[in-house]
């Protein structure tokens, strides 16, 4: 067992004790990540009318789009009493050490896999020119830490939107350790809220299961040291680029901030306490980049006081620039995701369409973004949007000037070879798949 143990620390991985509702119904308890519909408190509101009364992780997250709301500390107070209350009064069973293998049925797409385990922080940074074996794909903002942090300083209890990658193309370790898990019983099985699919999950808490898995990513990490020593120095020194960030990188990051926080307090010298073990881990969701069931999504823009007029004026600063109008939303669709050298994209306001392309190469929003934050000021804000149907209905606004930025598709080939050779992407340059496809807070462990 210790030397399982041993081979996983190695990759990252810690066996976490998993703790999991009983005599809860699955829609009540299980919420979307916090991150999610961040202009729409109606959704949120809705949630809270789904959830009821029954134990819900609504009442252990912190839904962002009141993040800047006056009530903050007392939201966060009341996180934490939940917290201690859920623990205290019975409604988790014992917890159970092993992983969790899901399946999620969404309404955009079937079967899609996943493994829920613990990772080790000191395996991971956000930091400019860091490369660790868990990356962040795309930028981290630091103003955006401390309230996370606030959060999970002194909580009792995490329990995890983080999605990391792994770059399987075979799509095999996931497929077989499903095989291995349903073997078994279900641990959980049901249909999630507001018409947001289905999810079923499996444990594996077998020690042939954990070598399995030991092998499997023992595997992926030879192959990362080949592929990807040509650009990666890290790599070439040896240490591999095993985990790539797809989800939740600033609820990781706030993780690893709150782990400095508490190996400051405590001292390298300090004993090795239950306390630091867990402190030093975060739960994640393990997915594979080449599962067909997971798609890259591209993360939109809307910017707020600027209107049609004044986005397509900051954007002809664009390389290559050129524009042009557009009649219908199903054209600039269309367009928008057609294969160019360059990019493309669409600018939506109320009925006014157009769009926009540019020569620049790369990923979209390398040359889009810093264009949106030099015009960022007391008027004019930016928000990052997980759909294209929010995205238009946003659009669509007449209290104020709002405009909408389509962005295009985003390929997977190639992706880890990208960040290993140029670190992460822009932030807010992909999700993995549209909003309701979002990771639901189920699984928890005790901090």
């Amino acid at each position: 067992m210790s030397n399982i143990a041993e081979r996983l620390e190695k990759l990252g991985i810690a066996i976490p004790e998993i703790l999991l509702p009983q005599g809860v119904d699955l829609r009540q308890w299980a919420v979307i990540a916090c991150d999610q519909f961040t202009q729409d408190r109606t959704f949120w509101k809705k949630v809270k009318e789904a959830a009821g009364a029954s134990p819900s992780t609504l009442n252990l997250t912190f839904p962002e789009v009141f993040l800047a709301d006056d009530d903050r500390v007392q939201r966060i107070e009341n996180i934490h009493r939940s917290m201690r209350h859920y623990l205290d009064s019975g409604v988790f069973a014992a917890a159970r050490r092993g992983f969790v293998y899901l399946e999620r049925d969404t309404p955009f797409n079937c079967g899609r896999k996943g493994l829920v385990t613990a990772v080790d922080l000191e395996q991971y940074s956000w930091l400019p020119g860091a490369r660790p074996l868990i990356r962040p794909t795309e930028g981290t903002v630091p103003e955006r830490l401390p309230p996370r942090m606030d959060i999970r300083r002194n909580a009792p209890l995490e329990t995890p939107h983080i999605l990391l990658l792994i770059d399987d193309d075979t799509d095999s370790l996931l497929q077989e350790l499903g095989e291995r898990a349903k073997k078994n019983a279900p641990a959980y099985q049901g249909e999630l809220m507001l018409n947001s699919g289905s999810i079923s999950g499996w444990f594996l808490d077998a020690e042939d299961d954990w070598a399995f898995l030991a092998g499997g990513l023992e595997e992926l990490s030879r192959r990362a040291l080949t592929r990807y020593s040509a650009g990666d120095a890290a790599a070439q020194t040896g240490s591999p680029f095993l985990f790539a960030v797809g989800d939740g990188n600033h609820s990781l990051a706030s993780a690893r901030g709150i782990w400095e926080e508490y190996k400051a307090e405590n001292g390298k010298s300090s004993p090795v306490s239950s306390n630091h073990i867990r402190c030093r881990h975060a739960l994640v969701e393990i997915e594979n980049i080449y599962d067909p069931a997971i798609q890259f999504e591209p993360i939109h823009r809307v910017m707020f006081g600027l209107g049609f007029d004044g986005v397509i004026n900051l954007l002809s600063a664009l390389p290559g620039f050129s524009g042009q109008t557009i009649t219908s939303r199903g054209e600039l669709t269309r367009l928008t995701a057609e294969p160019v050298s360059g990019s493309r994209f669409g600018i939506i306001s109320g009925s006014r369409y157009a769009l926009v392309e540019t020569n620049a190469g790369g990923i979209a929003t390398a040359s889009l973004q810093p264009l949106l934050d030099q015009a960022l000021n007391n008027s004019v804000s930016v928000d990052y949007i997980h759909g294209e149907d929010e995205l238009f209905r946003l659009a669509a606004a007449a209290d104020k000037p709002t405009v909408g930025i389509l962005l295009p598709p985003v390929q997977k080939t190639g992706f880890f070879e990208t960040v290993a050779r140029y670190g992460p992407l822009p932030r807010k340059s992909f999700s993995m798949g549209e909003a309701e496809e979002k990771r639901f807070y189920i699984e928890c462990r005790e901090l």
